[in-house]
């Protein structure tokens, strides 16, 4: 029998029969995999089985049940693909698997740009059938949190679709739960989330989903003992306006965005008084939503300080809530580093602790110090999983949320958790009954685990051909994320290179000690990570760190480059698009870093260098050469940051033109631009006030620096034009 023949095809005239007589959350994931038919199927005249889905109460909540069989429902009797299930995620999680076990249309087809090739008929087995297993995690999600890029991003002047895909990705993940963008995002994006099937629940800085008081009422003081009656207003109109979703309804009361509310009260100073205002609001939360609905389900995060309280005694919650704890940003569950902050407060319930438990989980995280928010997490997939596993130990499976960010730099550890919270084929499980018994194996199994993992996953979207050589590379990721710390998951983003290098040129351009360079005070900001009385000795500790980034991120794109050759054009350009703009993104956030700490290292060391200490370029006895050294090298800096912010952006085409517009957290073009900032304060130290000094040193016909004219014959050269004659002469 030809294929064409065959009754068992899916095919562009496959169809989903009956399919109005579903809710709207399942009718999205039907227009869905009708597109994905579209997108995958070439347009023929071979018959297509029909795709049925089928009410069977026998199967459990939130799974499904796939098998091909004979029916008479559809238009044209004969065999039809049949999904089974007894509720709305049922059978979205059986549509979205007909899409990518037959189609091949992955978790992340939309944001890693999965390319695809169409063909005549997708053969479905004569015995096929597949039931799904239910999932050790009860409510898993994403907090789309530090959305900056999706926010701005405006694909085709379709401003829903970036949040479409959002939550489709986490559905196809077997995600049930979202937290639909920060602040207002949340307000507006929350009905789309809700219509694709998604509970709801909120920021941990927004109690119920309630608007910000600062933003009700920006006239008016923060304070809850001032205005309890506005506070409780915004919560009962939180309510109101959810009241017909399904949510997870967050209580808490925290300031007037990510901050204790006691750094704008100063009255509450004591860790009882906090604790005791925190408790009381939390009832009185728990007691509106529950005059609403007796069934209603909540959670509490225990994040940052809270966990501190809690952690002493001073919270007091309602018992039927779920206690969320939180990982510290770089995916190890202790307390997160506050500024100079960091107590690793032990967070995850301490055995045999009674109630129900999850995690808030971070794939992206914004400190302002190391962390990764436009690259990937800076810790390893073992990492990550061996953390996982004791959340598990620790019966934290009520409730995963997830901060994914913008998704697309994400997806391969977006991938990675979810993976571990369906836990599809049992091996997890597997892995936690080593830990239980064989400690001494456990490494090995996770290796082994996240290597099958990686290896689906580099299959999935770059072929089997050189998947292995592109899994090599994901794997070396972690390697080269620079160590910054005594702590195992002290591993740095990129943050760690942009806002440590702004932070450390702040504090010269500010406060650089003429009369005694050596002793010019420290950055504030940066006492964190270097605690030291001068800016030099901080200086000192950052290179020791950036010096060996920069070298093995040269290393890394080496490597890169290398397995790129191998590959067909289309899957360079995924690479590019996927891995390699990353590593740039950290290479040239380190080398700027280093010649900016260069540059200052000249200025802080000893202005009255002797003159064979420095290049060739420094030949002049006009003005300090010292600071012309320093000129040059940051703009050397800036030159590092420019290409690092040029390369990210030439990746974007297609529907992702634009995607990385609005880079603004960790920012490496204002590090560009805060580099120039250097270059024009070291000019106005050395060349200043006239500024003719070193022109005349590199331009030809300027007068020359041996003599000394009073009139100027060519027009001043901007920083950036004196500095490339300085490179021409290099």
């Amino acid at each position: 029998m030809s294929t064409k023949d065959k009754s068992n095809l899916i095919t562009s005239n496959t169809y989903i029969a009956d399919k109005n007589n579903f809710s709207k959350a399942v009718q999205y994931a039907i227009t869905s995999l009708e597109r994905d038919i579209a997108n995958t199927c070439t347009k023929s005249d071979n018959k297509g089985i029909c795709i049925s889905l089928k009410k069977e109460p026998y199967v459990e909540a939130q799974c499904f049940e796939i098998r091909l069989k004979g029916v008479d429902n559809c238009e044209e009797k004969g065999q039809c693909l049949e999904i089974s299930a007894s509720d709305d995620f049922g059978f979205i999680y059986g549509i979205y698997h007909v899409s990518k076990v037959f189609l091949g249309v992955n978790e992340f087809w939309f944001w890693n740009e999965q390319n695809f090739v169409k063909k005549d008929v997708y053969e479905v087995d004569d015995n096929y059938h597949f039931a799904s297993k239910p999932f050790p995690v009860r409510f898993r999600g994403w907090f789309v949190n530090d959305e900056v890029l999706i926010d701005s991003w405006n694909p085709n002047g379709d401003t829903l679709l970036p949040w479409r895909m959002a939550f489709e990705a986490l559905l196809r993940c077997g995600g049930n739960m979202v937290i639909p963008g920060t602040d207002e995002n949340a307000h507006i994006y929350n009905q789309l989330a809700s219509d694709m099937g998604l509970w709801i629940t909120h920021h941990h800085a927004e109690p119920l989903g309630a608007q910000m008081f600062a933003r009700a009422y920006p006239d008016l003081e923060a304070s809850y003992d001032k205005y309890p009656e506005l506070f409780e207003k915004l919560w009962i109109d939180a309510i109101e306006k959810q009241k017909n979703y399904k949510v997870i309804w967050n209580l808490g009361f925290r300031g007037q965005g990510d901050r204790p509310f006691w750094l704008d009260d100063p009255t509450y100073d004591t860790d009882e008084k906090r604790g005791a205002l925190i408790s009381r609001l939390i009832r009185k939360q728990y007691n509106l939503v529950k005059s609403y609905d007796e069934n209603a389900i909540f959670c509490s995060n225990l994040y940052g300080e809270i966990m501190e309280l809690y952690k002493k005694g001073f919270i007091d919650l309602p018992d039927d809530i779920i206690f969320i704890w939180a990982d510290n940003g770089f995916g190890k569950m202790v307390s997160r580093r506050q500024g100079n902050h960091n107590p690793r407060v032990y967070a995850l319930p301490e055995a045999g602790t009674k109630g129900r438990h999850g995690i808030y989980y971070h794939a992206s995280f914004y400190d302002l110090q190391a962390a990764a928010q436009m690259t990937m997490l800076p810790n390893s997939p073992e990492f990550v999983v061996k953390e996982l596993l004791n959340v598990y130990e620790k019966n934290a499976d009520d409730f995963w949320i997830i901060n994914c960010s913008n998704i697309k730099p994400h997806a391969y550890y977006l991938n990675l958790i979810a993976n571990c919270w369906k836990d599809e084929n049992g091996k997890l499980s597997e892995l936690r009954h080593v830990a239980d018994g064989c400690t001494a194996n456990l490494d090995n199994e996770i290796e082994q685990f996240t290597l099958n993992i990686r290896k689906d996953y580099c299959d999935r979207y770059f072929g089997s051909s050189h998947s292995e050589e592109v899994a090599e590379l994901y794997r070396l990721w972690p390697k080269f994320c620079p160590s910054y710390g005594p702590n195992e998951d002290d591993h740095a983003g990129e943050q760690f290179a942009n806002h440590g290098a702004r932070s450390l040129i702040t504090a010269f351009i500010t406060g650089f000690n003429k009369n005694n360079p050596v002793i010019t005070a420290s950055a504030d900001e940066w006492r964190w990570f270097s605690d030291k009385k001068t800016l030099k000795e901080q200086i000192d500790d950052y290179l020791n760190v950036i010096e060996g980034a920069v070298n093995g991120y040269e290393e890394y794109l080496n490597k890169c480059q290398m397995v790129k050759d191998m590959l067909t054009d289309d899957k360079k350009h995924l690479l590019e698009k996927l891995l390699i703009w990353q590593v740039n993104y950290h290479y040239y956030g380190y080398l700027g870093a280093l010649h900016a700490c260069k540059a200052m290292t000249y200025c802080l060391t000893d202005t009255k260098m002797q003159e064979d200490e420095l290049n060739p370029l420094d030949n002049s006895t006009s003005g300090s050469p010292v600071f012309l050294k320093a000129f040059f090298e940051a703009g050397l800096a800036a030159k590092a940051f420019q290409e690092g912010y040029t390369k990210m952006r030439a990746t974007e085409n297609g529907i992702f033109e634009g995607f990385f517009e609005n880079d603004c957290e960790a920012d490496i073009r204002q590090s560009y631009y805060v580099a120039k900032g250097l270059m024009s304060y070291l000019r106005f130290q050395g060349d200043g006030p006239h500024f003719y000094k070193w022109q005349r040193m590199f331009q030809q016909e300027a007068g020359g620096n041996k003599v000394h004219l009073i009139l100027r014959i060519k027009k001043h050269l901007t920083d950036e034009e004196l500095w490339e004659l300085m490179m021409d002469k290099e």
